[in-house]
């Protein structure tokens, strides 16, 4: 099967907001994003997409020697793929955020492009239970994609909505990133785009010919994006940091049990999951950590 053929599956396992009370799996200390991590390579992931947590109190964190021990560890015991948040949470500077990358230096990092309402809600009585504004400026998009040209890091380019896509090709032509560019479709936030396939088309209108493209979907629209990545050619992201089921009313037993209903979504599509020496080879990746 050819590399066309090959679909890249992330596995997100924590994000910043997702904690051990809506479902136990939830790493917090090093030694449980290792294992996970390790647990979702061995069920069929390629990339892992790290948001380090305060063992403790499971609150993000953007230390770097919390984020070297988990890299330091997951590169130990088996050959994925890092990805890491350039995010960190809502509370973090953008300092805190982009040394993450130049500290470390790894092979993907997450880039997002615009400022947005990021809010949780109560979707049944459509009520706002918390809400923020998340902060990407012009001035840090053009910045952190420079930093990570530099770190030889792949920026993985979030895309919530049209205007973070708007965005992304107006400062490409400034020659900062490296091509092809790689989309992340972003479905579900409150606050961002919905799921559905109008959406969905004209993201892929606009994009680059040559560029790859993955989805991640909030709750209910993980797999439901999975199903259109699989058959259109794309790639995938699960994991709890995005969802915390594995089917409706079923809280999943780690990220890893997400990375199998995922294959299992990509085996149905005739195509199968890319390894982590393939994944390098479809995104152009350095090939290793940096630390």
């Amino acid at each position: 099967m050819s590399l066309q053929d090959k679909c890249i599956i992330t596995a997100a396992l924590a994000g910043a907001a997702t904690m051990k009370a809506q479902n136990p799996a939830v790493p917090y200390t090093v030694d449980e994003f290792v294992e996970e991590a390790y647990r979702c390579y061995n069920a069929g992931a390629a990339i892992v997409h790290i948001h380090a947590r305060e063992p403790e109190t499971g609150i993000p964190t953007a230390s770097i020697d919390i984020l070297r021990e988990i890299v330091k560890g997951i590169t130990e015991k088996c050959p994925i793929v890092i990805n890491l948040s350039s995010a960190v949470g809502l509370a973090a500077t953008p300092e805190e955020r982009i040394n993450v990358v130049k500290q470390l230096k790894p092979e993907m990092a997450s880039l997002n492009t615009n400022s947005m309402n990021f809010a949780l809600g109560d979707w049944k009585n459509h009520t706002v239970l918390a809400e923020s504004v998340f902060t990407n400026t012009f001035n840090m998009l053009t910045s952190f994609a420079e930093a990570m040209r530099e770190c030889g890091t792949k920026p993985e380019l979030e895309i919530y909505d049209l205007g973070g896509l708007y965005n992304t090709l107006f400062v490409r032509e400034q020659g900062i990133f490296v091509e092809p560019l790689h989309f992340q479709f972003v479905w579900g936030v409150l606050g961002g785009c919905w799921l559905d396939l109008a959406n969905f088309k004209r993201f892929m209108d606009l994009i680059p010919e040559k560029a790859t493209w993955s989805t991640c979907g909030v709750g209910p629209a993980q797999f439901r994006g999975a199903f259109i990545a699989a058959v259109e050619g794309g790639h995938i992201r699960v994991g709890l940091e995005d969802n915390i089921y594995v089917r409706k009313g079923v809280l999943a037993q780690g990220s890893y049990e997400q990375v199998e209903k995922a294959v299992k979504i990509v085996e149905l599509a005739d195509r199968e999951p890319a390894t982590p020496d393939e994944t390098r080879e479809i995104l152009g990746l350095k090939g290793g950590p940096g630390i």
